[in-house]
């Protein structure tokens, strides 16, 4: 399972993707987004280089649950997406997590213009990251806490 996570926005789509056992997640480089059929193309250069098999896109869900324009927007490039890779796409909700990205990157000392370059990456890493960790048994989730 080696699976391609997306953080959607409107001039750039961040990218991740996990490691080949699907444990972690590692940033790449983001996409400037040049209009659907070319942000595909880009994507599927993606599916090539690293032997994706699924796609993670992070689903901008309002803080109550519902989905509003941003959700369905990007529901509309994941069905997109799959039609012109014919790979699978989940979506995972991230709300928070470019908040989270921004504490992360803040703390990490990058300047301003660091900063933006990466913060695309940062979510996309953390969309994913939390997809993966989701996946995992129970159990193993819990082997090195000493609970038997």
């Amino acid at each position: 399972m080696r699976a391609l996570g997306l953080d959607l926005g409107t001039k750039t789509i961040g990218l991740a993707v996990a490691d080949e056992l699907g444990i972690t997640a590692q940033g790449l480089k983001t996409i400037e987004r040049r209009g659907p059929r070319k942000d595909l193309e880009a994507l599927a250069e993606r599916v090539a280089e690293f032997a994706v098999d699924r796609f993670v896109i992070g689903l901008p869900l309002n803080m109550d649950g519902s989905e509003g324009p941003r959700a369905e927007m990007t529901r509309k490039f994941g069905t997109g997406l799959e039609q012109f890779t014919r790979l699978p796409v989940i979506y995972w909700d991230e709300r928070l997590t470019t908040v989270a990205a921004h504490r992360a990157i803040s703390e990490s000392g990058a300047s301003g213009k660091k900063r933006k370059e990466v913060i695309d990456q940062v979510a996309a890493v953390l969309i994913l990251q939390g997809w993966l960790d989701g996946q995992r048994p129970r159990e193993s989730q819990h082997a090195d806490d000493g609970e038997d």
